[in-house]
């Protein structure tokens, strides 16, 4: 059975995203295993789990309050992935970042969307 979350788009696409995060973090020195590493997984793997615990709420405004979190939790994970390469973790950022942008799109999208239906 198909929870309403997996539905949505802007879930599906930071799916994508977490498994994108968790890809090149593999590479990451090992002393950042329980700073840098568990920081960005922590704030990528937020962002989905906020946008279904959003859904499966009962209230458009606990939804927007969830999609606002998500979109936090990617302006984390947009900051670390700034430091990392300013570090020298990460080389290239530019397919994540493409991801990112998708995300914050879709994620401001979803949110107007709602303000929208609120209000009528």
């Amino acid at each position: 059975m198909r929870r309403k979350h997996q539905g949505l788009l802007v879930w599906q696409q930071v799916m994508v995203l977490v498994k994108s995060v968790y890809a090149v973090t593999t590479d990451f020195p090992k002393q950042e295993v329980f700073g840098l590493v568990s920081q960005m997984r922590c704030a990528a793997i937020s962002v989905p789990s906020n946008i279904a615990e959003g859904a499966g709420r009962s209230s458009k405004k606990e939804l927007l309050q969830f999609l606002s979190i998500a979109r936090g939790s990617l302006n984390e994970l947009d900051t670390q992935l700034l430091i990392a390469k300013d570090l020298g973790y990460l080389n290239e950022t530019e397919a994540i970042d493409v991801l990112i942008d998708r995300v914050l799109a879709l994620i401001g999208g979803l949110i107007n969307s709602e303000r929208k239906a609120a209000a009528k």
